[in-house]
């Protein structure tokens, strides 16, 4: 998978990083597991200020088989970052019709995310946008990217954006034209970097475990 570019650029496409057909059955699972019903948005009025309304989001501490898809892909991450990473958290998203997210940097759990997507309701496809200036971490938001130079990068099902969340600012600013689409994001460390204590989302390495036997 072709990846070249990622350090000194701080972003590469992986196109097909997974078939659209894993992609969906995930999402058959998960819908499985919410049960039937519609997703009770339409009276929540709290949201992640990136967003210009509330989506529904799931994080893999609530939800374990992302958490398995995380500890999944973290060698061959390591594979093509050619760094030896440790995965920190990820999440789960569905933006809807005219949903955006605001142009930020991530924190410092994001040193090598990657956005992944599962699916478009309409098979229209989404870019994820990029600063191509890397930047010091910021909790800066902003609508777009002003004067900045910034890539736009389509992605079909399956396809991922590797990307350094911390140093390169990045947002979808143009409205998502699917009545929804599907996404999961996910996040590694340096085994040796800067961010080391966010390993596993703070928690630190997992401790030894002992079986016992009756």
């Amino acid at each position: 998978m072709d990846a070249s570019g990622y350090h000194e650029h701080g972003y590469a496409h992986l196109k097909g990083l997974i078939p659209p057909e894993v992609a969906r059955a995930f999402l058959q699972d998960l819908k499985h597991d919410m049960g039937p019903g519609a997703i009770p948005l339409s009276g929540v009025t709290d949201k992640v200020n990136l967003l210009n309304r509330p989506a529904f989001e799931i994080y893999g501490n609530h939800y374990k088989p992302m958490r398995f898809f995380l500890w999944g892909l973290t060698s061959i991450m390591r594979e093509i970052t050619g760094r030896d990473l440790l995965p920190t958290y990820d999440y789960f998203r569905i933006y809807r019709e005219g949903d955006v997210c605001r142009v930020h940097s991530d924190r410092q759990a994001c040193e090598h995310s990657l956005s992944l997507t599962l699916d478009y309701s309409d098979g229209e496809v989404w870019d994820l946008e990029l600063e191509k200036r890397r930047t010091d971490p910021s909790a800066k938001i902003d609508p777009d990217f002003g004067a900045e130079d910034y890539a736009a990068i389509p992605m079909q099902v399956g396809d991922a954006v590797l990307y350094q969340g911390v140093h390169h600012r990045h947002g979808r600013i143009t409205p998502n034209p699917n009545a929804w689409s599907a996404h999961l994001f996910l996040h590694w460390v340096d085994r040796d970097g800067p961010y080391r204590d966010q390993v596993f989302d703070g928690q630190g390495d997992p401790a030894p475990v002992n079986f016992s036997f009756s």
